[in-house]
C-alpha cells in the first residue's frame, strides 16, 4: 500500500496508528517488533492507556514511521498536540525520590533548608525544577544506551533478564515525568550518573556534576532553566 496521505490536523496518536494498521492489514505485534518493544507497549498506546513518547523520541517514531508508511512528521506533531491538551498534573514527586535527590545537594546545609522549603506547598513548582532538570538529565544517559544494542545485551545477560525486557526498562525509564519517577528509577539511573548538583535559588540556574565514570569531556555542566 502506497505511503499515508498528509494529515490535514492532529489526531491521537493511538488513533493513528490503530488507522494505519487497519489500512494496511498488519498487527500490533509486527509492529512491536518493528519498533523493537513489547506487543503490551503497543496495545497500551493504541488503546489510549500511555501517554505518547514526547515528540523528539525518534527511537520510537522513526521505525514506526517508516513501518506504517506515515510521512516523516506525522507522529511527532500527533505526540505533540496531544501531550500539550493534557491538563499538567498537580501531583507532587515521590517524597522518597526527593530524599534522594536532595542528598546528592553538594551543600547539606541547602539541601536541608531546600527540604523545608520543599515541603510547604509553594514549593511545588521549585520541586518540579530541580527533579525535571536532574531527569532530564539522567534521560540523556539513557538515551545514548538504548543506542547501543551490544551494551544492551551484555546488560541483559548480566542482570538475567531478555534483551527486550531490557530495552523495555532503558525506554519506560525515558517516559518517566517528574510525578511519575521513582525511588527504584533514581536508584538504577539517576544517582549512577549524578555526582551532585547545586541552585541558583534566584534564576534557578543549576550546576550539575557527573560523576567521573560516564566518559564526558567535561564533568560539570552550568543548566539554565
Amino acid at each position: 500500500m502506497a505511503a499515508a496521505l498528509p494529515l490535514k490536523r492532529p489526531v491521537k496518536v493511538g488513533e493513528l496508528v490503530r488507522r494505519r494498521l487497519r489500512e494496511l492489514k498488519r498487527t500490533p505485534r509486527e509492529l512491536a517488533d518493528a519498533v523493537q518493544v513489547s506487543e503490551i507497549y503497543i496495545a497500551d498506546l493504541v488503546a489510549g492507556r500511555r501517554m505518547p513518547p514526547a515528540p523528539g523520541r525518534m527511537d520510537v517514531y522513526a521505525p514506526m514511521t517508516k513501518f506504517l508508511k506515515l510521512h516523516r512528521n506525522d507522529l511527532p506533531t500527533c505526540a505533540k498536540a496531544e501531550r500539550d491538551g493534557t491538563a499538567k498534573s498537580r501531583r507532587r514527586p515521590h517524597a522518597e525520590v526527593r530524599t534522594q535527590l536532595l542528598g546528592l545537594c553538594i551543600d547539606p546545609a541547602r539541601a536541608r533548608m531546600l527540604n523545608r522549603r520543599l515541603a510547604r506547598k509553594d514549593g511545588v513548582p521549585l520541586e518540579r525544577v530541580i527533579v525535571g532538570r536532574l531527569l532530564e538529565v539522567a534521560q540523556g544517559f539513557v538515551r545514548r544506551q538504548l543506542d547501543d544494542d551490544v551494551g544492551i545485551r551484555i546488560a541483559a545477560s548480566r542482570d538475567g533478564c531478555t534483551y527486550l525486557e531490557k530495552r523495555m526498562k532503558l525506554m519506560e525509564f525515558l517516559d518517566a515525568t517528574c510525578e511519575g519517577l521513582t525511588p527504584a528509577d533514581c536508584e538504577e539511573f539517576v544517582r549512577p550518573r549524578i555526582a551532585g548538583w547545586e541552585i541558583d535559588l534566584e534564576t534557578h540556574a543549576m550546576r550539575i556534576v557527573l560523576r567521573s565514570q560516564e566518559p564526558a569531556p567535561r564533568q560539570v555542566r552550568a543548566l539554565s532553566i
